[in-house]
């Protein structure tokens, strides 16, 4: 074999990387909160809700957490439009991801739920707390601190796994690292590059969500 490594022509596109990791950095912002506020209605409605409305979000979780994220997204963007719902590249995988993600947070969120002490709900209830305020200054507070640590875990992955968006015509990292290595044909370098580009941003990310945990909920977390 008698290939020559040219990183050079990899590097001159160095910003467009950069570009596509922001777009990553938003599909999994953007994804991992609006997931977030399902996860959570969808919790509260498994511990406070009716018989029917339990059995809907049942059947809402067991169905996206057993189906694969991607085969979601080919639904929302190649099946929709048969009944007249066109997307863009970005918006479906974006809603996608979040649908999906409210799924596995629900049930994240639900123990997290669970483990608020029987005392503290109690204390609430005799200062005169409505559901609002103690879902407000009890059980949030209470998540945060207590799943902070695996909700960080969970939004690294997200970010990772947002890389699915290439095969729908979102030019994030990899889909522009797709971009790139066709048109130069230096596809080992094209993709080293992007490898390591990832681990910058899963470090930038780890490092500020144990800071946010450290300042904003008194989260001691081990960042590697």
């Amino acid at each position: 074999m008698n290939y020559t490594f040219q990183y050079s022509v990899v590097l001159e596109h160095l910003p467009y990387l950069i570009g596509g990791a922001i777009v990553t950095l938003e599909v999994a912002f953007i994804s991992f909160w609006l997931g977030a506020m399902i996860g959570l209605a969808g919790a509260l409605a498994k511990l406070r809700g009716g018989r029917i409305l339990r059995s809907i979000v049942n059947a809402y979780v067991i169905f996206f957490t057993n189906t694969p994220a991607l085969v979601q997204i080919f639904f929302l963007f190649y099946a929709l439009p048969d009944v007249g719902i066109i997307l863009d590249p970005f918006t479906a995988v974006t809603i996608g991801m979040t649908i999906n993600t409210g799924a596995y947070l629900t049930e994240i969120l639900r123990g997290g739920i669970l483990s608020v002490r029987r005392a503290e709900l109690e204390t609430a209830e005799v200062l005169g707390m409505s559901h609002v305020q103690t879902l407000r200054y009890v059980i949030l507070p209470h998540i945060a601190k207590t799943l902070f640590a695996p909700l960080s875990n969970f939004f690294i992955w997200m970010v990772l796994g947002s890389s699915m968006a290439a095969i729908f015509g979102v030019e994030e990292l990899t889909g522009r690292a797709i971009n790139i290595s066709t048109s130069n044909m230096r596809t080992i370098e094209t993709f080293s590059v992007v490898a390591v580009i990832y681990i910058f941003l899963t470090i930038i990310a780890s490092i500020t969500l144990a800071l946010v945990g450290r300042w904003a909920f008194r989260v001691t977390a081990r960042i590697f």
